[in-house]
C-alpha cells in the first residue's frame, strides 16, 4: 500500500550486474529528430495542456562493460494518458522532475529541486522543490522556496553512519577559507568587504521535510563541483569539472605536462568539520624558498567533464567504487573550420556535443575508467543503484512523513498516482489517509 514503509532486505548485487537508476534528462534536439515532448491535449478541468515529457524516472542496465539505453521507469503509455485522466496528470507531472539544483534518492523517494532563471521571474520564486514516490513516480508535493533558501547544489547524498543528509550547495554572503585571505596572490579585497557578494560551495546538512539548509563549512569553496556523493562507509566525495588542459595518451586520458592524470579532481570532505581534506605539502618556489601547499591527497580521474551538473553514487555493497554519468567533452571540439571551439548542435549525433558516459572511479587513488558511452547524450541529477543503494531501509527521519504531510487531504489510486485534493470523480478504490492512518475508499 502506498503509506506502507516496508523495509526491502537484498543480497548484495554483482558488481558485473547492476540496475543503475536516475532522474534524467535530454538535451535539446536541433535536428528535429527524437523530441520526446508530445502534446496530448487541454484538459479543460484542469485549465492547462497535457504532455508526455522527456523527464522522468529512467533506468539502465550495466553487466560491467556495457550499459543498457536509459529507459523510463515506469513507463509511459501514450495510449493510457489520452485515455485516462487520472494517467495524464501523473504523466503531465514529469515536466516538473528536473533537478538542475540538485536531487537526491532517498529510500524509495526523490526530491528534485528546479532553478528558476532570475532574468525571468523574480526573486522569491526561485526554487520548485519536488518530492516523489521513486517507486511509482507520483508526485507527492509541489512548492515554491524563496532564493534565500540557498537550495542551489552540486549533489546531495545520504550518509548511512549518522542518518542525515548532506550536500554542496552554492552559497553566498559567506566567510572566505582562511587560506584564500592569506593569499595576496590569489585574493585581494577590494571594497574591504570579506563576505558580501562572495559566494563559493559550502558542505551543508539539509532536512528533506523542511528543507532547512545548514552549513558546516566554516566558509566557501571555489572549485567547480559537479557532484557529490556519500559511502556506505560515510565518506563523502565531490568531483570538479576538471580542465582540459594537456594530452590524451593512448589510454585514452588526459595528462598534464609532467605526465599525472589531469581533469576532473575527486575530492573528500570531512563531514564532521565540513572541511575538504588535503595535504599539506613543502614546496620550492623560484627563489628557492620554501612554502607549505594543501594538496589533494586523492587526485585526478584523467578525464574532463566540463559542462552542467552530473551525476554520482555507491552501491551499498561497495564503498571502494563510484559510478559517476559525467560529459564526455565540454561541448568543444574541430568544428567545421579546423578551429577548437563550440560544436554544432545540429551535428550532435557525429560530433559528440555533450555526450555523455558512465564512469568507475577508484576513491583511493582518484582515476576513473570511462565504462561505456550512453546512447542519445542522457544526463542524470540523480543516480542510484537500485536494490543496492546506502539509503534502502535508512532509519525514518523527515523524508518519510512527506507521504503523510503531502497526503493528508489527498486521494492516491492503488498504483500510488495522486488525483489531487479533492475526492476523485471517477468511481473505483482510492488510498487517503483519516486520524493518520492509510484507508481505501470506495467512490461510487
Amino acid at each position: 500500500m502506498l503509506f506502507t514503509l516496508a523495509c526491502v532486505f537484498c543480497s548484495p548485487l554483482s558488481a558485473q550486474n547492476l540496475k543503475l537508476k536516475g532522474v534524467g534528462h535530454t538535451h535539446r534536439y536541433d535536428d528535429g529528430e527524437d523530441r520526446r515532448t508530445e502534446y496530448v491535449g487541454w484538459d479543460a478541468d484542469l485549465g492547462k495542456a497535457i504532455f508526455i515529457v522527456d523527464e522522468g524516472i529512467y533506468a539502465m542496465n550495466y553487466d560491467g562493460t556495457t550499459i543498457s539505453e536509459p529507459v523510463k521507469e515506469p513507463a509511459v503509455n501514450a495510449s493510457d494518458v489520452r485515455s485516462n485522466k487520472e494517467t495524464a496528470v501523473w504523466a503531465n507531472n514529469f515536466n516538473m522532475m528536473y533537478g538542475n539544483s540538485g536531487a537526491v534518492y532517498y529510500d524509495g523517494y526523490l526530491v528534485t529541486v528546479y532553478s528558476r532563471d532570475e532574468s525571468s521571474t523574480v526573486d522569491e520564486e526561485l526554487f520548485r522543490v519536488c518530492k516523489w514516490d521513486a517507486n511509482t513516480g507520483a508526485l507527492l508535493s509541489n512548492e515554491i522556496r524563496p532564493k534565500s533558501d540557498n537550495l542551489e547544489s552540486a549533489g546531495m547524498s545520504y550518509n548511512p553512519v549518522d542518518g542525515k543528509v548532506y550536500g554542496l550547495f552554492y552559497l553566498t554572503g559567506q566567510a572566505l577559507p582562511q587560506e584564500i585571505l592569506d593569499d595576496e596572490e590569489y585574493f585581494e579585497d577590494e571594497d574591504d568587504d570579506l563576505t558580501d557578494g562572495d559566494a563559493g560551495y559550502c558542505l551543508c546538512t539539509i532536512d528533506l521535510l523542511t528543507m532547512k539548509v545548514t552549513p558546516i563549512t566554516p566558509g566557501i569553496y571555489y572549485q567547480n563541483f559537479v557532484t557529490f556523493a556519500i559511502n556506505s562507509e560515510g565518506r563523502a566525495f565531490a568531483l570538479t569539472s576538471g580542465g582540459s588542459s594537456g594530452y590524451v595518451d593512448d589510454n585514452g586520458k588526459l595528462r598534464n605536462s609532467d605526465n599525472q592524470l589531469a581533469g576532473a579532481q575527486l575530492c573528500e570532505f570531512d563531514l564532521n568539520t565540513g572541511l575538504m581534506i588535503t595535504n599539506a605539502v613543502v614546496k620550492v618556489d623560484e627563489n628557492g624558498e620554501e612554502y607549505i601547499e594543501q594538496e589533494n591527497p586523492v587526485g585526478a580521474t584523467g578525464y574532463s567533464s566540463q559542462y552542467r551538473r552530473q551525476s554520482a553514487c555507491f552501491a551499498k555493497s561497495n564503498p571502494n567504487k563510484m559510478y559517476w554519468i559525467g560529459f564526455v567533452n565540454s561541448g568543444k571540439g574541430i568544428n567545421d573550420n579546423g578551429s577548437w571551439s563550440s560544436l554544432s548542435d545540429k551535428e550532435w549525433r557525429t560530433n559528440g556535443k555533450y555526450d555523455t558516459a558512465l564512469y568507475e572511479v577508484d576513491v583511493n587513488t582518484g582515476e576513473a575508467e570511462q565504462i561505456a558511452e550512453i546512447a542519445n547524450r542522457w544526463t542524470f541529477s540523480a543516480l542510484w543503484v537500485d536494490g543496492d543503494d546506502c539509503s534502502d531501509g535508512a532509519v525514518e527521519t523527515g523524508l518519510q512523513s512527506v507521504r503523510s504531510t503531502s497526503s493528508a487531504a489527498g486521494f492516491y489510486s492503488l498504483s500510488g498516482q495522486y488525483v489531487g485534493t479533492e475526492q476523485p470523480r471517477q468511481a473505483g478504490i482510492y488510498v487517503t489517509r483519516k486520524s493518520g492512518n492509510a484507508q481505501k475508499v470506495l467512490v461510487k
